[in-house]
């Protein structure tokens, strides 16, 4: 790494560290203090030609980004949802496109460099909508975060069909498209299901925590890579291996491995996210000194446009299209799940922007297959980094106050089903007791009291107490993780409350762990 690369590691984490401590003193958005933190940055003349490489967006961020988000959302939620999250993740990314490109066709844009910009800017950014969608009940939450899982997938598809139109001369087409999307789709589906099996198999003869940690690092990028090679979605490739993960993971990763993979994804995916934010704020300032294809105030109004239409078609299709759905499917299970227009409000305003679209737009080619220059690869560049500015300031502030007005309905059932769980699994350790005792060698009266905390005790007696209860408290630790799973299994709880009661069960055991080792006599010195 050169000392230039090591220089903007440097600024961009310390700005993300900075910017969000600011963000959350003085209670503001943090999507929009980073992004201005960025553009201040790329204000600065030593920092205003950090570039974004599209390529560690869309082959180092986003596996990471897509994997982390596929293994904690739930899968249940995902199921009963999977009509309007497919229609959003598709129909929804394919209108937009269309729009856009009308918009920028009508400012003289030819037709194939209009429907790149509108793939460019058809999805979501799951960053985005992470970060701002806080709030929210389970169900929406969750067809929030599965639509940009998957909506990046169909964009990505699109884009590469219509920079084949835009750089080769390929004539665009609808059907073509389609069959592209489904061939890719299927690919995607197919390698991460099998990446997930060898995940699986591998995890079956791996109990070292650490090679656990390791092998979950690699994942997302083992499923990416050969699906791209295969012209297959990497993107569906990493969401269907995450899903699949998540729910084989709990059965096959020790609970120390767990531990140490759920705190490196978290620090990893916080300063990810923050550091895309700042990144596309530093591109701001040098999309404006790039642009020569338009003059500022023409291609900022041509940004405004496509900003209003973006903002537009998203509210328009939620407000038309599930009224049409409704008119086709009358079941009574679909009447039970369908909610108001209020309610979907928060829906339809979650339409910000962010990195991915900004990388997909500078991974546009500068030359096209007869050695021209892109026409208009500058104002693709430029309109994208400022519709990104746009949805964040004007859709991310009053995202939390649109939440509100919608008055949406608590969840119940994620309380109860919480509560239902604890009540299991204690009946499983209940009923398992006296088997494991037993095959332990514990006292009667130790079983008795192993409700209570455990102790350290110095009196030999005692230690050896605390060392049967510490055996027998592990052994049925295993009991209520089996139980947890079941019920996620028959559906009676989700994915979510699975992980929150694991992570429980998962520090109790390193507690009993570290008791043990604490216990143990320290070994001789060599010296």
């Amino acid at each position: 790494m050169s000392h230039r690369s090591l220089e903007i590691v440097v600024v961009v984490v310390a700005a993300v560290l900075v910017m969000t401590w600011t963000a959350r003193r003085l209670r503001l958005s943090e999507p929009m203090v980073l992004l201005a933190g960025g553009c201040l940055i790329g204000l600065v003349p030593h920092f205003g030609d950090i570039p974004l490489p599209p390529e560690v967006v869309l082959l180092i961020f986003l596996p990471a980004l897509l994997y982390y988000e596929s293994l904690t959302t739930s899968l249940r939620e995902i199921r009963a949802n999977l009509r309007s999250i497919t229609l959003q993740a598709t129909g929804l990314v394919m209108l937009t496109t269309a729009a856009v490109a009308a918009v920028a066709h009508a400012f003289g844009f030819p037709w194939p460099v209009a429907f790149v910009l509108g793939a460019v800017l058809g999805p979501t950014d799951a960053v985005a909508v992470a970060a701002v969608a806080r709030g929210l009940p389970r169900r929406t939450l969750t067809m929030l975060r599965a639509e940009s899982l998957i909506n990046d997938g169909t964009a990505l598809v699109l884009l590469a069909v219509t920079i084949e139109a835009a750089v080769q001369g390929t004539p665009f087409s609808w059907s073509g498209t389609a069959l592209h999307f489904a061939v890719s789709c299927a690919g995607g589906i197919a390698v991460g299901l099998a990446t997930a099996a060898v995940v699986i198999l591998i995890r079956r003869r791996w109990r070292d925590p650490m090679l656990n940690s390791g092998l979950s690092v690699l994942t997302p990028f083992a499923a990416f890579m050969p699906a791209e090679l295969l012209h297959a979605s990497g993107v569906l490739a990493v969401v269907t291996c995450g899903l699949a993960l998540s729910q084989a993971g709990p059965r096959l990763i020790p609970p120390v491995a767990r531990l140490q993979v759920v705190s490196f994804w978290e620090v990893t995916t916080f300063l990810v996210n923050g550091s895309l934010f700042v990144l596309v704020g530093i591109q701001l300032p040098a999309a404006v000194r790039g642009l020569s294809s338009f003059t500022v105030p023409q291609a900022a109004l041509l940004a405004l446009a496509v900003s209003a239409m973006v903002i537009s078609i998203r509210l328009l299709w939620f407000y038309t299209v599930p009224y049409l759905v409704r008119l086709l499917d009358r079941r009574p299970r679909q009447r039970e799940r369908r909610i108001g227009a209020r309610h979907r409000l928060p829906l339809a305003w979650a339409g910000m922007r962010g990195a991915i679209s900004l990388a997909a737009a500078l991974s546009v080619p500068t030359m096209t297959a007869g050695g021209l220059p892109v026409q208009d690869r500058d104002a693709i560049v430029f309109i994208t980094t400022v519709v990104i500015l746009v949805t964040l300031v004007i859709l991310s502030p009053p995202l939390p106050a649109v939440i509100r007005w919608a008055r949406l309905p608590a969840d119940p059932t994620q309380d109860e089903e919480e509560r239902l769980a604890l009540r299991q699994i204690s009946r499983a350790a209940v009923r398992a007791l006296p088997e494991h005792a037993a095959r332990l060698n514990v006292p009667a009266h130790i079983a008795d009291e192993l409700a209570r905390d455990l102790g350290v005790f110095s009196h030999p007696s005692r230690a050896q107490e605390v060392e049967h209860t510490r055996q027998l408290a592990l052994a049925l630790l295993q009991v209520k993780r089996a139980t947890l799973i079941h019920l996620r299994d028959r559906r009676h709880i989700d994915d979510i409350v699975l992980r929150r009661l694991q992570a429980r069960l998962d520090a109790e055991q390193l507690r009993l762990e570290t008791l043990a080792a604490d216990a143990a006599p320290a070994r001789p010195s060599l010296s």
